[in-house]
């Protein structure tokens, strides 16, 4: 598995598997977030297929896809929420982690310095340092 710390709550992770939810368990967390649609996956690897492993294992699951259309306010709302909701460590995953990171990234606005998420992202292998003025615009409006 390949997770990737943004802050002490959070990481996220390329696509996981049910088979991975051992391990997820085993690291801490509570709560799994699928940002990736189940329309760019093969059926063992959808929604309803590691939301069965992650309950049975005791995680709270949160299905909420995005693709470039739908990342908006809502999916943002939708992301802060169910961290915001999480009783411990949370990840959340999609196809190489970088829209998970881009949600997280845009959930925190307004509570972290965007210096801070942009260098969290960037330690984590995500450059977001394109979304600076975005984020900075996004802040100011929490």
């Amino acid at each position: 598995m390949d997770i990737r710390p943004l802050s002490p709550r959070h990481a996220v992770s390329p696509q996981i598997g049910a088979d991975d939810i051992e391990h997820l368990v085993a690291a801490g967390f509570t709560t799994v977030i699928c940002n990736r649609p189940d329309s760019e996956v093969p059926p063992q690897r959808q929604s309803a297929e590691i939301a069965r492993a992650a309950e049975a294992a005791g995680l709270t699951f949160h299905f909420l896809p995005v693709t470039h259309q739908t990342l908006g306010p809502q999916a943002i709302e939708d992301q802060r929420a169910a961290i915001a909701g999480a009783p411990g460590p949370v990840l959340a995953y999609c196809a190489s982690g970088t829209r998970s990171s881009i949600l997280w990234s845009f959930s925190q606005a307004g509570e972290l310095p965007v210096e801070e998420i942009i260098r969290a992202t960037a330690s984590a292998g995500y450059d977001l340092s394109g979304l600076r003025d975005q984020l900075a615009h996004f802040a100011a409006g929490a």
